[in-house]
């Protein structure tokens, strides 16, 4: 068992993606999405910078459950949902089955990683596609703009804290730290979709 934290720095509904029941991540953070396998923890810290301004606090965790191939992901009728529609709501826009085969390779739906008139933006593409793997979990809970601060005792035995700071991503692989963190969790909210996108609660 591992744990991985990073900077979440658009929190956007997208990446993750924590609706209809399954948080996923099947954008950006290339190292998680190829290391991480069944059982370990995603944390999602607030970034600090100040536009952004919520260093220190959650904005979701998952312990993943399941993986996919983008093509496993695009074709199963579980995510139909999770495939944008710009012109829809909040929800419907910030889908993330955004990648499906095409000759020569992949295409990419019209979704937040395209281009403003909605064709494939190849940086995303390549980026995203670089690792071909979805994380998936149905044990999470989301919190957003809205998320507590992480208690002072969440760190390791070296003074190691669980949120990250910067750029890149911390693992650890700590079974006392696993439990500090879903005891932790535990204490402060029921599992799920508990608070609102942060970019969605600056358009309000």
């Amino acid at each position: 068992m591992s744990i991985y934290s990073y900077v979440v720095r658009y929190d956007s509904g997208f990446a993750p993606n924590p609706f209809y029941g399954i948080c996923s991540l099947a954008t950006c953070v290339r190292l998680i999405r190829e290391h991480a396998n069944i059982g370990d923890w995603i944390v999602g810290c607030g970034s600090a910078e100040r536009t952004v301004n919520r260093g220190g606090h959650i904005v979701f965790a998952m312990r993943v459950t399941e993986t996919l191939t983008f093509e496993q992901y695009n074709a199963d009728p579980r995510f139909e949902r999770k495939k944008p529609i710009r012109n829809g709501s909040r929800k419907q826009s910030a889908g993330d089955n955004i990648y499906f085969p095409a000759a020569g390779g992949w295409s990419q739906r019209d979704s937040f990683h395209s281009k403003p008139d909605g064709t494939p933006n190849p940086k995303h593409v390549a980026n995203d596609t670089s690792v071909d793997r979805v994380l998936l979990s149905d044990d999470y809970v989301y919190f957003g703009g809205e998320g507590p601060e992480f208690p002072a005792n969440l760190h390791d035995d070296g003074g190691r804290h669980i949120c990250k700071a910067g750029i890149g991503r911390s693992k650890f692989d700590d079974v006392a730290m696993e439990n500090k963190l879903t005891g932790w969790l535990d204490s402060v909210s029921p599992r799920g979709v508990q608070g609102s996108p942060l970019e969605w609660l600056s358009l309000r």
